[in-house]
């Protein structure tokens, strides 16, 4: 049925209601016009817009036509018609620019001019909502998995411990960069930073005591009253013989006294500090004196591949590393992908490291069978 706030004859100015989106998630965005009175979503063939998904149930919603309105209607599916992310019970009317979604399927309504398309708000809204569903996804239904990285003693490649990272194989959300500038469109940066923490720590179990596992934080945490509680819970979690360390960017270190009430804490829940990303932009040497973290990361833009630095980098690298040291905290140098780049961090009084020429970030499972065969924190890199 064609919908018109005027004369039916007068073709031009005729207005349609239309659904734009993906039928399927590797299908392209499509316009799909209503063209009945009652129009059928569901997984049955004979629906007016079939579903071939499991989720969606065979009939699913209808979507009804009254005097140039749209109203949709839920026929008692199992996972829910939802307008703007908000669970439909019953009827409900929707608007031009509203997401209509079914079970996991999510629709841009439009109306639009007959002859004319609105694909191209439509794809950008229909990228929107795909994100906001995976995300979703990603933070309640166990889709980030939690990857381990070595960090080793450089002096004989000994591991000491793991940096926790995030990955997931939900589309468009593999990366812990695509992961978080999803985060941040919707304003939801700390609770995937606790959500990672959390299962890291879970998988992580298998790995023994003596392992120091290191985890992550956002810099918004750093001003949320959020982040004391999420770590005492972290403590509760991991047990107390649980060797953590906790990373906090350096950069995002603004608030001098705040981040001293912070390491009380950590102090009081066994927790050390590591300041990651060190090196590049504005560092912060009052707040190192200050607050004393018991390991310093150097931004891989100034240790890797340091056998091709000018004469000048490898000096300053080399004077951060004894000055660093020299305050009794541990210099780590990340990004090392080579012997030689090794061997001249060694050289320069670094002791720990971390990047691919001792491992890449790998899957527990990848990881499980060198840490239970030793348990005294000798396993090898090979």
């Amino acid at each position: 049925m064609i919908l018109t706030n005027q004369n039916p004859c007068e073709k031009s100015t005729e207005a349609l209601w239309t659904l734009a989106g993906r039928v399927a998630e590797n299908q392209p965005v499509r316009e799909l016009e209503i063209h009945s009175e009652v129009f059928t979503i569901g997984r049955r063939a004979n629906c007016s817009l079939p579903l071939n998904t499991s989720c969606v149930s065979s009939n699913h919603a209808e979507l009804r036509l009254r005097e140039g309105r749209m109203f949709v209607c839920d026929l008692n599916s199992t996972n829910g018609t939802f307008i703007n992310g908000v669970k439909l019970h019953g009827e409900g009317e929707v608007f031009h620019g509203d997401l209509l979604q079914f079970a996991s399927v999510v629709f841009r309504v439009q109306r639009v001019k007959r002859g004319t398309s609105g694909l191209t708000v439509a794809e950008e809204a229909d990228e929107q909502a795909l994100t906001m569903l995976q995300f979703d996804r990603l933070i309640h239904d166990d889709k980030l998995t939690p990857y381990l990285q070595p960090i080793v003693s450089l002096a004989d490649q000994r591991i000491i411990g793991y940096e926790l990272l995030a990955r997931s194989s939900l589309f468009r959300l593999q990366s812990p960069k695509d992961m978080f500038e999803a985060a941040a469109r919707l304003d939801m940066e700390v609770e995937l930073s606790q959500v990672a923490r959390h299962r890291g720590i879970e998988v992580a179990r298998a790995i023994p005591n003596d392992l120091i596992l290191f985890v992550n934080t956002h810099p918004k945490e750093l001003e949320d009253p959020r982040l004391a509680k999420s770590l005492e819970d972290l403590r509760i979690q991991a047990g107390d013989e649980r060797l953590i360390t906790l990373e906090i960017h350096e950069a995002a270190i603004t608030n001098l006294q705040r981040m001293k009430e912070l390491v009380r804490l950590m102090n009081d829940l066994n927790l050390q500090l590591a300041f990651d990303d060190f090196g590049v932009g504005q560092a912060r040497l009052v707040e190192l004196a200050e607050l004393s973290p018991r390991y310093l990361k150097f931004d891989m833009k100034l240790t890797q591949n340091i056998q091709h630095a000018s004469c000048g980098l490898k000096k300053l690298v080399n004077l951060f590393a004894k000055f660093v040291n020299d305050m009794g905290i541990c210099a780590l140098a990340e990004g090392v992908e080579t012997q030689e780049s090794h061997q001249i961090l060694l050289d320069m009084g670094f002791h720990l490291a971390q990047g691919y020429f001792y491992g890449k970030p790998q899957s527990i499972t990848k990881w499980i069978p060198a840490a239970a065969l030793d348990t005294t924190a000798t396993a090898r890199i090979d």
